[in-house]
């Protein structure tokens, strides 16, 4: 199955990137291949706010909508994702903030999915590493363009 893990040094706040992950409505303006987004619900179960949400996601000829559970931790700055439908067998995320001072933090992403299709998953396992790393370049991008790059 399909993994990838990536920690960065940020020039921005735990908050400010936590909040940044978090807007999953605001994805199709900054993140490759997702096309559209719509949170279907939004519930606090206890100390989290759990979401649920669809994505489409479109590359080339392929257009799929899944389904995911995320469930956002703000006291823990962590955000969990769980798949609910669509394409996937399987897909978990996981994102964590971690705060080095007022304007720096760590960023670990985690992810991993199996597709039902093997022919998909064959596909996606040629260029995954690829696609996580323009993911998480995309999240830093959107970062700068919201916040500046700091000093």
């Amino acid at each position: 199955m399909p993994s990838h893990r990536e920690k960065r040094k940020l020039p921005y706040s735990a908050d400010q990137m936590y909040a940044l992950v978090a807007d999953v409505a605001k994805y199709p303006e900054f993140l490759p291949w997702c096309s559209a987004a719509r949170i279907r619900s939004r519930a606090e179960e206890g100390a989290a706010e759990v979401m649920l949400a669809d994505l489409v996601i479109s590359f080339k000829v392929f257009r799929e909508r899944f389904g995911s559970k995320v469930t956002l931790w703000a006291d823990d700055m962590k955000i969990d994702t769980e798949y609910l439908d669509g394409p996937f067998k399987f897909l978990k995320s996981t994102w964590d903030f971690r705060a080095l001072g007022d304007c720096e933090c760590e960023v670990e992403f985690f992810v991993e999915f199996e597709f039902k299709n093997r022919i998909l998953q064959g596909a996606a396992g040629l260029f995954f590493n690829e696609a996580m790393q323009r993911v998480v370049r995309a999240f830093e991008a959107r970062a700068q363009e919201l916040h500046g790059q700091k000093a």
